[in-house]
């Protein structure tokens, strides 16, 4: 029942450093993440796993920040409010890490019951075809950044709690990068949210993520740091791209 498979594996560095120069050889796109924004600036930024993008993604083309609401009826998915930053950069030719500007990222996930919008699913038992909730996609700044305004997922069947993202560089042109993964949560954080309604409805997850074979294949490079905030809950992701 998980809805993805893993593409490609942890790299050490000496094979991240060998892809970055042959995909700057090839005019090929590779994503690299840190933990630590300021330390990237002056060491190589660290490969992280590529998952597919799975059955639940659908190109809505909904260019807004606030992906709670279903468009056709302006309400909102009842849940945690959850602010999701993306910080994208390029690596330069120097191996320095800049924002990279223009590129298209959309965010999709389940709503607190486990639910995908816009979808028919005959193993988890939802149809929920003609709605639009919790997807959409912004374009990064020229600070690289993006913003979302969200909830904290929920979870269903085989899977631990994660949001999709997907990386577009060029996603109208024959040429682009194109970069599809997955972040994860905490799993004391997701107690502490799951406790209250409207989560507590579905009872308790029955999936960990080290039970997750997805998560178990780098996920820990993929988590996000959740910080609670007046509003709800707020947190930040930097990543980079390989660029020719």
């Amino acid at each position: 029942m998980n809805d993805d498979e893993l593409v490609g594996r942890i790299l050490s560095r000496r094979e991240a450093l060998a892809l970055i120069g042959a995909a700057g050889a090839a005019g090929a796109g590779a994503l690299v993440g840190w933990s630590d924004p300021v330390q990237a600036q002056a060491m190589p930024c660290v490969v992280v796993p590529q998952h597919m993008e799975g059955p639940y993604f659908v190109e809505e083309k909904l260019n807004r920040s606030d992906i709670r609401t279903d468009p056709a009826d302006g309400k909102a998915r009842p849940g945690a409010p959850l602010r999701v930053s993306l910080r994208v950069s390029r690596i330069t030719a120097a191996g320095a890490c800049a924002p990279l500007s223009g590129a298209l990222v959309d965010l999709w996930q389940c709503d607190a019951g486990g639910l995908y919008s816009d979808v028919q699913d005959t193993q988890v038992k939802f149809d929920t075809r003609g709605q639009k909730f919790l997807r959409g996609y912004q374009t990064t700044d020229a600070k690289g950044l993006v913003e979302f305004t969200t909830i904290y997922p929920g979870w269903y069947p085989g899977r631990a709690v994660h949001i999709h993202f997907k990386i577009r560089t060029n996603p109208a042109g024959a040429s682009g990068t194109d970069f599809t993964s997955q972040l994860y949560f905490d799993e004391a954080m997701t107690d502490k949210v799951h406790a209250k309604a409207p989560y507590t409805s579905k009872g308790r997850r029955n999936t960990l993520n080290e039970a997750d074979g997805i998560f178990r294949n780098g996920g820990r490079q993929l988590m996000l740091k959740v910080a609670e905030e007046a509003s709800g809950f707020a947190s930040t992701f930097d990543l980079a791209l390989k660029l020719q």
